[in-house]
């Protein structure tokens, strides 16, 4: 990522934070109206997900300007979606969802740069996730 497009992440992210709520609400309905196999992941809440999800988003829009501190916590928690049944192919579908609910919520202000920039954090983040996920299947011999 570059320095634009980090900036670029934080500052649409601010906007989206008055609306987290609503956010995560249209994040949800469109991954399963995506991929409606995904919602069997979810045990819990969808409106507790909704928040763990939208503070994690938090947590990595913050801490764009420090990746080497970030990347740990993104590898583990690859390792934890791969235990909970999650496979490459559902990045692409949150991926998808994420980009959606981003438009969304943003209206115009969601630009091409802001959607390449959001675009390219997630591929960053996801990268990693599945990169994790994969050296533990292959240290347990899955």
């Amino acid at each position: 990522m570059t320095p634009m497009q980090k900036a670029l992440v934080q500052t649409s992210f601010a906007r989206v934070v008055p609306i987290k709520e609503t956010a995560a609400d249209l994040f949800y309905s469109r991954l399963f109206e995506m991929d409606p196999s995904l919602r069997s992941l979810f045990k819990g809440s969808i409106k507790e997900q909704g928040t763990k999800l939208m503070a994690m988003i938090a947590i990595a829009v913050n801490g764009l300007d420090r990746l080497e501190a970030l990347l740990p916590a993104v590898q583990a928690l690859g390792r934890r979606h791969a235990g909970y049944g999650v496979t490459e192919r559902h990045y692409d579908t949150v991926a998808g969802a994420l980009l959606w609910t981003l438009e969304k919520g943003l209206g115009p202000a969601f630009t091409e740069e802001v959607r390449t920039a959001w675009a390219a954090c997630y591929g960053l983040l996801a990268d990693t996730m599945k990169q994790a996920a994969s050296e533990t299947s292959t240290a347990t011999g899955d």
